[in-house]
């Protein structure tokens, strides 16, 4: 059994669990000239129903400022408040959202943000190739923070890759790395949470899904 780590405030499971942890998101939440400082592991709340995490910013060919998180996270439309800083409004929107490989594609307003390529202790300097055993893989995540873990790789040759790292609700989205190489993100985990492995799709897989399908987050960079 698969469970994704969105948290929706419409189930009364998820309302228990979002009081609890609603607010340990981890990163800085205003820069000084007052815009929310947004990078890979920010925390991001969707239409005020769902908890979930950035899993990097950056450009698009066209020069738009882009991001992604998990795809079950919102559907095209659906607006984006930074968690550390809801005073700021609106600070973006999903634009594309892709239910196979389970990611979306969210446009920033660049005057509302701050983007940066480090939130906690995940900095993101480039994208790398999928993890194979027995890499150690680490995650930024709005609930759990940094966890690492051993990589099992791709276990059914699909364009997911398995870890055995923490990750619980609200954690969906969060960047996963090798040193500062982003490799995949952070997608579900199986069975029980912090215990069950971590199963995310691999940047590779987005990115040439990205390119191949053209539009906003085409020839994505990371800042």
């Amino acid at each position: 059994m698969f469970n994704t780590l969105a948290k929706a405030a419409r189930t009364a499971f998820a309302v228990a669990i979002g009081a609890a942890l609603l607010g340990t998101g981890v990163g800085v939440a205003q820069a000084a000239g007052g815009a929310p400082v947004i990078g890979g592991g920010s925390g991001i709340i969707i239409d005020n129903q769902f908890e979930c995490t950035l899993t990097t910013i950056g450009h698009d060919r066209a020069g738009r400022l882009v991001g992604l998180t998990a795809g079950h996270c919102g559907e095209q439309g659906a607006q984006v408040w930074a968690e550390q800083a809801r005073g700021a409004g609106v600070i973006g929107h999903f634009v594309y959202s892709n239910h196979d490989l389970d990611y979306a594609v969210i446009q920033f307003d660049p005057g509302k943000v701050t983007p940066v390529n480090r939130i906690g202790n995940v900095t993101i300097t480039g994208i790398g190739a999928p993890a194979q055993f027995p890499n150690i893989v680490c995650k930024e995540g709005r609930t759990t923070g940094n966890t690492c873990g051993i990589a099992w790789g791709d276990v059914f040759q699909t364009d997911e890759t398995w870890s055995q790292m923490c990750v619980v609700e609200g954690d969906s989205g969060a960047p996963v790395v090798i040193g500062t190489k982003l490799v995949g993100m952070v997608n579900a985990y199986l069975a029980v949470a912090c215990f069950g492995p971590e199963v995310g799709t691999n940047m590779t897989a987005i990115l040439n899904n990205l390119n191949h399908r053209g539009g906003a987050g085409s020839g994505y960079v990371p800042i």
